[in-house]
């Protein structure tokens, strides 16, 4: 198989895992809402994981509660970037998937906050660390998409540094 074929595939699999987590993300707030009352919940995997039904009207951990605006403006921001990314530097598989996964989860948090008053939708919650916030489907894809971008940058500054530390033992070796 060739390497644009490949990247191709590589690429559609990025889109399509984007869009499930997305619609993923949509039906289970939508169930969440239509089955539990708020502050509800329930065990789902005992010991590891529960059900909480809550309303987070900040970010992560509750910051910024109440700052619906300047959390859709930045989320608006953050969209806006990641897709401008994805058609200008979007070559790099790892980097592709990490900006999609961003973006699904960005966008899936932004609609709950434009279409439900400022809140956001959150049920998951780490039965065994209790102080962890509860979170949701599209939380994880941003998380997980953010760290993937950031293992881009860190293998990026890995090869760049291996790259000029090879031009200098080369021009080393012709001196």
């Amino acid at each position: 198989m060739s390497s644009k074929k490949a990247n191709i595939i590589s690429k559609t699999g990025a889109i399509i895992i984007a869009v499930l987590l997305f619609f993923i993300d949509r039906v289970t707030k939508r169930y969440i809402v239509a089955n539990f009352a708020l502050y509800e919940g329930c065990p789902f995997l005992k010991g590891i994981i529960d059900i909480r039904y809550i309303e987070n009207r900040g970010a992560a951990w509750g910051m910024f509660q109440g700052e619906t605006i300047p959390l859709i403006v930045i989320t608006g921001i953050v969209t806006a970037v990641c897709i401008f990314c994805l058609v200008k530097y979007g070559k790099n598989k790892l980097f592709f998937w990490s900006v999609c996964l961003v973006l699904s989860g960005g966008v899936g948090n932004m609609i709950d906050r434009v279409f439900r008053g400022g809140s956001v939708v959150d049920f998951l919650h780490f039965e065994f660390w209790p102080s962890f916030p509860v979170f949701n489907i599209a939380d994880c894809a941003v998380v997980i998409g953010g760290g993937m971008l950031v293992l881009y940058f860190v293998l990026d500054i890995i090869n760049e540094y291996k790259k000029k530390r090879g031009e200098k033992e080369t021009d080393g070796k012709t001196n």
